[in-house]
């Protein structure tokens, strides 16, 4: 008679043993879908939207400025643009004004005709520095006397490659939660099973 007390008393606290790693993985999964739906929104950065002239068109006369449009309005702290001909010779002149979303870059005067690259970097809204290259091509010269003055030469934008920025913004705070709570529950299901023997022993 006396024997049937440990048996109940094992299958009553069998299910709360094997109720905890259940609800473990639950809460796993739970955090690990929140964690994933948040990684975009925090890893996504302002974009350039547009440009003036546009990424790959030809413009009759190279206009005065270059206009760059972002998806929110960008820091005008660190802000750089050049705009570099053929010879690798920078025609940006002063500093960059930005309106709203816009980053305007001034041409200096007398920059030929040809084909043209711009290098750009800002920092976005959320504190981000972001950088890109497009390409554009004039037919005609820009307006004005060419300056006597010789421009200082700048240092060259270091445009990163698309695949490290990428990689630098992977969530791996989310990877380190996920192992974590992996291994966690995998110690409470490996301590529930040594109970479990345990009170099936005794």
């Amino acid at each position: 008679m006396n024997n049937a007390y440990p048996t109940a008393s094992i299958a009553t606290a069998a299910p709360s043993f094997i109720r905890v790693p259940a609800l473990l993985a639950t809460m796993l999964l739970v955090a690990l879908m929140t964690a994933l739906d948040s990684a975009p929104a925090a890893t996504a950065h302002d974009e350039l939207a547009s440009s003036n002239p546009a990424s790959g068109a030809s413009v009759e006369v190279l206009p005065e400025a270059v206009e760059l449009t972002f998806s929110n309005v960008p820091s005008g702290i660190g802000s750089e643009v050049e705009i570099l001909d053929a010879n690798g010779e920078n025609w940006a002149e002063g500093d960059v004004s930005i309106v709203d979303r816009v980053a305007s870059q001034p041409v200096r005067a007398g920059a030929p005709a040809g084909e043209y690259t711009v290098n750009w970097r800002v920092v976005s809204s959320d504190a981000h520095p972001i950088e890109g290259t497009f390409a554009f091509t004039a037919s005609a010269a820009g307006t004005g006397p060419v300056p006597g003055a010789t421009v200082g030469t700048q240092m060259p934008i270091e445009i990163e490659d698309s695949a490290q920025t990428s990689q630098n913004d992977f969530p791996w705070s989310v990877v380190v939660m996920v192992v974590v709570l992996v291994i966690l529950a995998l110690v409470l299901a490996v301590t529930a099973r040594k109970k479990l023997r345990q009170g099936a022993d005794s």
